[in-house]
């Protein structure tokens, strides 16, 4: 008997989630050899052997704005909700970014697809009520938070927690030595690692801060020495402007934000995906957010948990310094970052922790046990 080949749909939207798109595509070729995987992604799903969907682009429109950015947000809708409903699907797989993946879940389970979400949106933070919404239009939740599974079992939605993808991004370890040698860092100063964010308006918001924050720490710590990671979606032009008004010498390193993090002693770092990165690699760090003030209101009315730091999140108390909005100042954070740098104990506290959350995330692997659900769903 022919056996169907399964045919799948990842919908993924800013890079992290084009990262964890093309990782998880690895894994189903890996398992399943004759299946078909198509995408709506960037350059790894493509580099993991993914269909790119032609026509549609990045879902991401961060950076763009006006009525180029409404133009882009529907002409992206219309081509994506057409796709669901006119192919032929096993199941559709959606890639964190909730702004449009909520609306295509409901579009793939209208036109009668099985949907699983994959690094699931963070709805307990910010819109717990809605997390019964996902079991009308989610067949499987894959959750990479440990304290995920239990709030989604109790909304009744059938869910798995993989582990976190990050662990196979991650290196156990790193040779420090060898990092600063690479980057030209002495062997001995102490370093800042600056990580300004991947979007444009954050980066715009933060970095000039942080590089105040950094020529400060420079007068009071002799021999300190500042890198930074650019992320590949920020442009190189942007960049170099905003380092030109700084007096402070920076090491920037492109698109290896792991190895700035593991050569670092301390990161002053944009809240996100990233903070979770440094968890993992083990460097203290002081998080920061800041964001225009509608933006700011609207996520205090919304955001329903203590902390905005995954690190914390995942422990379950404070053991990352938020410093957020009107509190990021050169003041403020020179004043954190000082205490760190001299405070060895409270030092050491905070990377012994920082191994607790590296524990608490499970074992290298989550893409092959997400692809397993996966292929488990195409198969019902």
């Amino acid at each position: 008997m022919n056996v169907p080949k399964p045919r799948i749909l990842i919908i993924t939207g800013e890079a992290s989630g084009d990262l964890h798109g093309g990782n998880l595509a690895r894994a189903l070729k890996a398992q399943a050899p004759d299946a078909t995987v198509l995408g709506i992604g960037g350059a790894r799903m493509q580099a993991a052997g993914v269909e790119i969907v032609e026509g549609i682009g990045h879902l991401d429109v961060i950076g763009l704005v006006g009525p180029s950015a409404l133009r882009a947000v529907v002409h992206r809708l219309r081509k994506v909700r057409h796709l669901l409903r006119t192919e032929s699907l096993d199941a559709v797989v959606l890639i964190d970014h909730p702004g449009l993946n909520l609306h295509f879940a409901r579009v793939a389970k209208k036109a009668g697809h099985r949907v699983v979400y994959y690094i699931a949106p963070q709805l307990w933070a910010w819109r717990p009520r809605r997390m019964r919404w996902m079991q009308r239009r989610v067949d499987h939740v894959v959750v990479t938070l440990p304290f995920e599974k239990a709030l989604y079992d109790a909304a009744g939605v059938p869910c798995t927690f993989v582990g976190h993808p990050l662990l196979d991004e991650v290196a156990p370890s790193y040779d420090r030595a060898e990092l600063r040698k690479q980057f030209g860092l002495e062997a001995s100063a102490s370093v800042i690692g600056l990580l300004p964010g991947s979007r444009v308006g954050e980066v715009q918001l933060l970095l000039p801060i942080l590089l105040q924050t950094a020529a400060r720490l420079e007068r009071l710590h002799p021999g300190l020495q500042v890198v930074m990671a650019q992320a590949g979606t920020i442009d190189d032009r942007l960049i170099n402007r905003m380092l030109a008004g700084s007096s402070v010498k920076v090491h920037l390193i492109k698109q290896q934000p792991n190895e700035v993090m593991a050569a670092a002693d301390l990161l002053l770092i944009a809240s996100g995906t990233a903070t979770l990165q440094a968890a993992l690699v083990g460097t203290p760090m002081i998080i920061v957010y800041r964001a225009p003030r509608f933006t700011w209101w609207l996520a205090r009315q919304l955001v329903t948990v203590k902390w905005l730091g995954l690190a914390n999140l995942i422990a379950g108390r404070s053991i990352v310094p938020e410093i957020l909005q009107h509190d990021v100042t050169p003041e403020r954070l020179t004043e954190e970052a000082s205490h760190l740098l001299r405070d060895r104990v409270a030092y050491r506290q905070m990377r012994d922790a920082l191994g607790q959350v590296r524990a608490s995330l499970g074992e290298p692997g989550a893409s092959g046990r997400a692809a397993a659900i996966v292929l488990a769903e195409c198969a019902r």
